[in-house]
């Protein structure tokens, strides 16, 4: 089964767009978890004990796990493995935002999908084509190529002009033109840019696209899925981080997740 099979099939059982991003500090984890020997991923598994049948989708951001050295790493291998255990139906979007020149592309591609056997991988299309066919190459994952990201200061270069289009513009035809070919495709497209949203689905209907920034980061709703949804009413991963994994720091914050992602999914299906 492909990323997109599995992903269109979970929205549909679950009844869901939300993506919950375990972008895990150890830091802000319950005091209590610190005590115990593996605490990042005694973490992870509440949330998604609590969470899978909310959701469409988890995102751990690999920074918040290679911070640790080689013991948070093994916090992260040891989540997935979890994940495609207990709960196998749900993909993994692991956000490492890769790419480099050809020949290291290929050593990425094998980390992200053979060492830690993600179904998906966000990458940077910066290098251009020959260094995202390592990734591409991969049939049955998902390859989320950038569009527009959250950060303030996205406009430095996304929205520079070229032949009477930003740049974000050109990427996102680029990667239209390489779904033809690979047909593994998407992209992520901030929610805090809800008009460059609307730019992105009117050229590509069909796409599933990542969309960070609802939440902490203040996207808002009700537009992102006013300008993004496709036609019928899905092609949406609306990924919600802090604002569910830390709604609590009690021992009650399983509790407290499973209340905020249902909150959320509810929302989201409201407006759907």
């Amino acid at each position: 089964m492909s990323f997109k099979q599995k992903l269109e099939k979970i929205v549909k059982k679950n009844n869901s767009l939300l993506c919950v991003g375990l972008d895990t500090d150890l830091e802000k984890i319950p005091q209590y978890l610190k005590n115990y020997e593996n605490p990042i991923f005694s973490f992870n598994k509440q949330i998604v004990d609590s969470t899978h049948n909310l959701v469409c989708a988890y995102k751990p951001q690999i920074a918040y796990y290679s911070a640790l050295g080689i013991k948070g790493m093994r916090s992260l291998l040891k989540t997935i493995e979890y994940v495609k255990t207990k709960h196998p139906e749900i993909p993994i979007i692991l956000d490492a935002k890769r790419a480099d020149i050809a020949s290291t592309s290929e050593q990425y591609a094998k980390e992200v999908f053979d060492v830690f056997m993600a179904d998906a991988v966000t990458v940077n299309p910066y290098f251009g084509l020959d260094a995202l066919i390592p990734f591409l190459q991969r049939k049955d994952k998902g390859i989320f190529v950038i569009g527009r990201t959250t950060n303030r200061s996205a406009n430095d270069f996304q929205d520079l002009m070229l032949n009477g289009k930003p740049l974000y513009m050109h990427v996102a035809e680029k990667v239209v033109r390489w779904n033809k070919t690979y047909n593994n495709c998407l992209m992520v497209v901030a929610a805090t840019w809800d008009n460059e949203l609307k730019k992105i689905r009117k050229i590509a209907p069909d796409m599933f696209f990542l969309v960070p920034g609802i939440g902490t980061q203040g996207g808002d709703l009700n537009k992102v899925l006013k300008n993004g949804l496709r036609k019928d009413k899905s092609g949406l991963i609306l990924n919600i981080s802090r604002a569910i994994i830390y709604s609590a720091s009690n021992k009650e914050f399983g509790k407290s997740a499973r209340q905020k992602a249902q909150e959320y999914k509810d929302l989201i299906n409201k407006y759907r």
